[in-house]
Order: C-alpha cells, then structure tokens, then sequence
C-alpha cells in the first residue's frame, strides 16, 4: 500500500516554514496522542504516521531529499530507510509533544540550550482539607521549601570579581553536533548542560548555584466545590532557577477527608439516617443535618422501608465556576427497638397477632419465592 503524502498528513504545505510545520505537528500529534485515545488501534497508527512525518520535514536535509524524491528517499538504496515511529523516534519529534502535553508538570524548560539559563524545578505540596472546607471554600497559609537569589553573587553563581565564561565544549552554544555520514547528530552539551556557559570560580555562599535556600510562606485559596484528586497550580511559585533562570510552578495537590456522616458522590452528598420503626411505619417528619450548617426537614412517607432515598435539591455540593450545586440523598434505615418493656413487648404481640403477615409485603414476598424454588428442586 502507498504511504500518505508527509505534507498531507500533518495537514501542513510544502511552502511552510520551520514554526509553522512544528505547529501543525504538534496539532496532529495532540490530536491523536494514546493520552487522548486510550485503546484506540487507529489513533495510535495515526500517531506513529504524523510523527514518521515530521521527523523528516523536520530536517532540511532530510525534507528537501523528500521534496525531491518522495518517500523514495528512504527506501532501501535512497538515505537509509524511514524515521522511526511511535518507539523509534530520534531528536526530539515525541519529547516536543510531551512536552506540550505535560510539560507544565515535568519543569518545561529546564532543558538548556542556545545559551539559556535553566528553568527551576516545579514543586508539589499536599494539602488536607474537610469537607465542610470543600464546602465552603478556605485560605490556608502553607510554608514550603524554597530557594532565593544569592545576595553574595547576584545570581550569576560566580565569586565576586569574576564572571561566566563561554563553555568551551560547544562554544557558548549549548549544543555540540556530531557529523554520521550524511546525518547531523545534535545532542545537549554535556559540560554546560545546554547553558553554553560554565563557572571557573564559583560563588562560596551558593556554590555556584547562583541560589541559596529559604522557607517561604503563601496564602492559598481554595475554592469551594473542589473535590479529592484535584490539583491548585501557583505560577512561578516553585523552586527558582539556577543562575538568574526563571522559577517554576508549584502545584498544590488536594485531598479532602472523609466525614463523619456524610459520604460524597462527585457533587452529590449521601447521608445514612435511622429513623424510628413507628415513623416509618406511620410516617413522619425528620430533621437532618446540611453541610451548609443548617437543618433540613424531610417527610417520611407511611410504609417507608429501610434503604428508600429521599432527594434534598441542591443541598450537595456547589458546582465550581456555576453557582449551582449537586444534591443530597436521605437513606433511610428503619430501627429496631430494644431494651422493650414488657409492656411493649405484649403490644408487640398484639400488633403480630393482628397483622397476621398482612402488613409484611416484601418478607411475605420473599418467603413465597423460597417455598417455589424448594418445590423446584424436588421435581
């Protein structure tokens, strides 16, 4: 079968320049990510596909032997065979998307380059909260690890009279490039770390970190509605870069406890009440208690069973970012009485006595359904 045109599959043209072919991939490539579409044959070879695509017209050597051939270029006797695809990619086509995707996350940036300074690394703090403080929203003040510019430096990592110098590994570059016969390899330089520039004499108070450490305190506010899992991202709140880079990002990860009588479901909240056998035999009203502090009344229908939901309406959780919020769900549980006088125990008895099983539907029911299952099994 033919192999789709490159250009067709990234959606791009043979006229786009270097930014707009690294647009339209990281398009596709975000599109069909396994990320995204989980379990999906098709998706996953549509990845492969858009990634074998740019590693090619990425390259100008690589792209204009394409312009030129076709996919021929690759093939067996043209330069060596196609670029490697969802596992075998080189440079840097996968960890581009990744780093679109996730980068937020992994520290974007703290690879160097071209003379750059390194991005800091971003932090994480876990955070505990009730869930009246999901509710109703709370600040909280943290204290976390953190670093600061060198006083003694300036944040530059050398000692006081001297400076960076070019790296001379790369040449203040960055990178160092390897020639393979017709190939370019470029690979970060490992002297500089892709800084392209390195300290002979370095700082003594922060060793050439260009930062020293120190606690910080914030004020965090949580909004109401937030649930179990989710996560608070403070730009520029984490650990600073080295030698004058930019910081990172800290990320508060949220965890709220479980209550002591109510249970949540997404926005909805779920409380379990015992209600006396009388009122549920009778019916009835009962109060219950809501996370908004206050009291709710519920009417109990005569003949309620243990088990039956009675729906409070937005009286659940508050939806963020919509004023609105989920419900709250009443489960019954009837109680027996004990500890019974005797006295009540006769009354009991009169009650049974009267009833004869007439008042009983679902005991009578079910004791019906065993007495033809035992007779089946002795045909």
């Amino acid at each position: 079968m033919s192999k789709r045109d490159y250009y067709e599959i990234l959606g791009a043209s043979k006229g786009d320049d270097a930014a707009a072919l690294k647009k339209a991939y990281r398009k596709m490539a975000m599109k069909y990510h396994p990320d995204r579409n989980p379990d999906d044959a098709e998706a996953e070879a549509n990845f492969k596909e858009v990634n074998e695509a740019y590693e090619v017209l990425k390259d100008d050597q690589k792209r204009a032997a394409y312009d030129q051939y076709g996919h021929a270029a690759f093939e067996q006797g043209g330069m060596g065979g196609g670029a490697g695809g969802f596992g075998g990619m080189g440079g840097g086509g996968f960890s581009d998307i990744f780093e679109d995707l996730f980068g937020d996350f992994m520290g974007r940036g703290q690879r160097g380059g071209g003379g750059g300074v390194g991005r800091g690394s971003d932090l994480r703090y876990n955070m505990e909260i009730t869930l009246e403080e999901a509710y109703h929203g709370v600040d909280k003040e943290i204290t976390i690890p953190s670093s600061e510019e060198c006083d003694a430096c300036h944040g530059s990592g050398a000692a006081d009279g001297s400076s960076p110098v070019n790296c001379g590994t790369c040449n203040g570059h960055g990178k160092v490039r390897a020639q393979q016969g017709f190939f370019t390899i470029e690979r970060t330089c490992p002297t500089c770390h892709g800084q392209g520039r390195v300290i002979d004499k370095p700082c003594k108070k922060c060793h050439g970190e260009g930062r020293v450490e120190k606690e910080k305190t914030l004020n965090i506010s949580i909004p109401a509605g937030v649930d179990d899992g989710n996560r608070i991202r403070l730009s520029g709140e984490g650990e600073m870069g080295q030698r004058g880079g930019p910081p990172g990002d800290l990320y508060i990860f949220l965890t709220v406890d479980d209550h002591r009588i109510f249970q949540r479901d997404g926005q909805n909240i779920h409380c379990r009440v015992p209600i006396p056998m009388t009122t549920a035999a009778l019916g009835g009203e009962i109060e219950v208690p809501t996370l908004d502090g206050k009291r709710a009344k519920v009417n109990i229908t005569a003949g309620t069973q243990s088990g039956r939901k009675f729906r409070l309406r937005e009286k659940g959780m508050p939806i963020m970012n919509t004023g609105a919020h989920g419900d709250m769900y009443i489960h019954t549980i009837v109680e027996t009485p004990v500890n019974l006088s005797k006295r009540q125990k006769e009354l009991l008895k009169e009650f049974e006595k009267e009833g004869e099983g007439k008042h009983n539907p679902e005991s009578e029911g079910f004791f019906s359904r065993v007495k033809d299952f035992l007779a089946d099994l002795k045909e």
